[in-house]
């Protein structure tokens, strides 16, 4: 029942073979066959018929299953053609139509709109092509009534949206009459698949929160006021402030925060990031930064460290290509505590990097980390830390994860004074600059 077509073909009517033009996609015709032949050889043999109707004359070609079609076909039979329409040499023709005896009961085409179901190869070996399994869903719907398929939705809502019924929706996904019924169809089950996705991703958030223990910043100290009152190098934008003002909450509460941070590029994203940190570190607790390539995670570690220059943070980058003593040194530092900020790689994921106290973690362009890497850090203390993961570029499955409610979400609308918009174009060769 949930296994639905990708499109439908409107097999309702019947065209006059006269009316088809260049623009026509597939057409359905009905007349006599006046002529067939099997012409060429090897590769170009086909199997080349012709129908006519009061109007005209339509050229069908068949490349495959030539021997079976031809023992079917009979001259002066009346036949029932369906297919993708094409021209050649201004002639109408459709390869490889479908093709059936026409009788009296098939003048008014059909009832309903045709769907074409998805199908595979191992499948169609085994009888189950599209066309076998739209003959299952209709037989498997004349077996059913509404009463088999009960409303799952409040009545409320349902009144308020104007939702047809389940049944209903089922039934007209499949096999619908008209458009705007397949249209009435189509709404309803996206409305109720997404609605109970929400409700369940709602649900676990509500648990997250309710049950979820995390380390607690309770102040901000020293290091955070110095850096902010001496060393911030521009005026924070309102949108910086207020996701600092969501973080500080969560961070506060008691429960560990899972946020997403959204932003364009050169909105500020990094400059949140290390004032989190900050905070961490005056509250007794290091940090660490996970970047995607060594690269972003080089760029990071420059700007990082040219910030807090003056400070008396201790800040390192780990990753794959770190020397063995450098490494030593980090692993050494970062388990006695006196390492602030670890900024790296999946090198800092590593099971032989151990923090004395990690509290708060930093995750850039988390989509291109797996699950399973970003849960590693949540194992690198007694209690998970905190998790800020940022992107900007969510995909789909962030977009869901966010507007859903697993992850909390935090949107940077904002530019720094001066930062020039970042705008993307497309060129063609000729307009290249040299």
């Amino acid at each position: 029942m949930e296994f639905y077509p990708f499109r439908h073909v409107d097999r309702t009517k019947i065209d006059k073979i006269a009316s088809l033009t260049p623009q026509t996609d597939y057409a359905q015709v009905a007349g006599k066959l006046i002529q067939f032949d099997i012409v060429g050889e090897k590769r170009s043999k086909r199997l080349v018929a012709y129908l006519e109707d009061d109007t005209g004359e339509i050229e069908l070609t068949w490349f495959q299953g030539i021997n079976w079609i031809e023992k079917n076909l009979h001259i002066g039979q009346q036949y029932l053609v369906f297919g993708k329409v094409g021209f050649f040499m201004r002639n109408v023709q459709i390869m490889h139509p479908e093709i059936e005896i026409f009788t009296p009961e098939k003048a008014g085409g059909k009832k309903f709109l045709e769907p074409v179901y998805p199908s595979t190869e191992k499948l169609k070996t085994r009888g189950l092509n599209g066309r076998a399994i739209g003959k299952l869903t209709y037989a498997l719907l004349q077996l059913i009534t509404a009463k088999d398929l009960p409303e799952n939705l409040p009545e409320a809502i349902v009144k308020q949206y104007r939702f047809v019924s389940r049944f209903d929706a089922f039934c007209n996904i499949h096999f619908p009459a008209s458009d705007e019924l397949y249209t009435h169809a189509l709404r309803r089950l996206k409305f109720e698949e997404l609605f109970f996705a929400q409700i369940r991703l709602g649900i676990i958030r509500g648990e997250r929160h309710r049950f979820s223990t995390g380390w607690v910043f309770d102040k901000v100290g020293d290091l955070f006021n110095t850096f902010y009152n001496n060393y911030l190098p521009f005026e924070l934008t309102g949108a910086q402030k207020r996701v600092l003002k969501e973080i500080r909450k969560d961070t506060g509460s008691g429960r560990q925060m899972n946020r997403l941070l959204q932003g364009d590029v050169g909105s500020g994203k990094t400059i949140v990031a290390l004032l989190s940190m900050l905070i961490a570190a005056d509250n007794g607790f290091q940090s660490c930064m996970m970047a995607p390539t060594e690269i972003l995670a080089q760029q990071h570690f420059n700007s990082i460290t040219e910030l807090v220059k003056d400070m008396p943070v201790v800040v390192k980058m780990l990753t794959g290509s770190s020397k063995a003593k450098h490494r030593k040194e980090i692993l050494k530092i970062c388990e006695d505590g006196s390492l602030h900020i670890l900024i790296g790689t999946h090198a800092v994921i590593e099971d032989k990097v151990i923090f004395k106290n990690l509290g708060f973690a930093v995750v850039d362009e988390q989509h291109k980390f797996g699950v399973a890497q970003r849960a590693q850090l949540w194992k690198k203390n007694t209690m998970p830390p905190h998790v800020l993961v940022m992107t900007a570029t969510p995909i789909p499955r962030t977009l869901a994860l966010t507007a859903y409610g697993d992850l909390d979400y935090s949107v940077m609308d904002e530019l720094p004074p001066g930062r020039q918009p970042i705008a993307t174009v497309h060129r063609y060769e000729q307009a290249r600059t040299q």
